[in-house]
């Protein structure tokens, strides 16, 4: 039989023991101290997750993918990240990919053995190519169906990273990094969805959008590749020109038309003073980046005087 008692995860919290005779706002107190230790524990492993970043970066600058793979809520998360790039940061969705164990049934409705199966997680990742990047998630750190994953993408020649909320876990020591930060015991005994899965949350934002940062998808702390497919993002376009640039918003609507809706070169034509068409050869040669565009553009120009 499984022994779970040697899981963090799966141990009892001395400071909730009394859960269920606690008032509402004595419940939300504990939930919230509780909350700052898992915060705190990230903080240990920030060194880890910095290099997570950096094969990130590497890997989609080399014409790879990012594979999120775990099971239950670990599963969840990846799966809401991933789909979150492609508005943010304006990306093909088969280029940051979440797996959910027993596919997307299972993002809503539990699949019952999925997350069991290792051949089920090296079979999810059929067609890896070794420029892609795979990260395991599993808050107990040992779940079989990301294990089975891991081992396929190391096979294949993919660097592979874990995310486990207990040290010393079986799929850290599957991948080539380990990020295992302690979150400490639940107050509601098991339940990992709490702060084993913040501190998944938490660590998985910080991946994508500090490759997406990597990657020229921001200028300054501008989400600056936003896909405008709705009023608010109409709008928030516009204003991210005027914020980057400094000019007035018929300026940045203006902008933006001749640049057929792409923000990046709408604030490249801003801020060098040229055409659309000027401006996204800048980009190209900048390899998309805003900062690189622009003083690229102005160096050319110096050296031509």
């Amino acid at each position: 039989m499984l022994d779970l008692t040697k899981f963090t995860t799966e141990q009892r919290n001395q400071r909730s023991m009394d859960l269920d005779t606690m008032t509402s706002l004595q419940i939300v107190t504990t939930m919230n101290d509780e909350d700052l230790r898992a915060v705190q524990s990230v903080t240990k492993v920030l060194p880890q997750v910095a290099t997570a970043i950096d094969w990130a970066a590497e890997a989609l600058e080399r014409g790879g993918r990012v594979f999120y793979m775990g099971a239950g809520t670990s599963g969840r998360l990846g799966v809401l990240d991933a789909s979150e790039c492609p508005p943010t940061f304006g990306v093909s969705p088969d280029l940051i990919v979440g797996l959910i164990a027993g596919g997307e049934t299972a993002f809503i409705k539990a699949v019952e053995g999925a997350e069991d199966s290792e051949e089920l997680g090296a079979s999810d990742l059929r067609g890896l190519s070794d420029k892609d990047l795979v990260v395991g998630l599993a808050a107990s750190g040992r779940t079989p169906y990301v294990v089975g994953g891991l081992v396929y993408a190391k096979a294949t020649g993919c660097k592979t990273i874990a995310i486990a909320c207990n040290q010393g876990s079986k799929i850290g020591e599957s991948a080539d990094l380990a990020i295992e930060p302690v979150p400490g015991p639940e107050v509601l005994t098991g339940s990992t969805r709490l702060k084993a899965g913040t501190v998944q949350k938490l660590i998985l934002n910080m991946i994508s959008t500090g490759a997406m940062v990597k990657i020229g998808k921001v200028y300054q702390n501008l989400m600056v590749d936003v896909q405008q497919t709705n009023e608010k993002l109409v709008v928030r376009g516009q204003n991210i020109v005027m914020e980057a640039t400094g000019c007035t918003r018929e300026c940045a609507i203006q902008a933006l038309a001749d640049a057929g809706g792409h923000v990046k070169t709408a604030i490249v034509s801003v801020l060098l003073d040229c055409d659309a068409e000027q401006a996204a050869v800048a980009l190209e040669r900048a390899r998309g980046h805003v900062r690189a565009a622009v003083s690229g553009h102005e160096k050319s120009n110096a050296d031509a005087q």
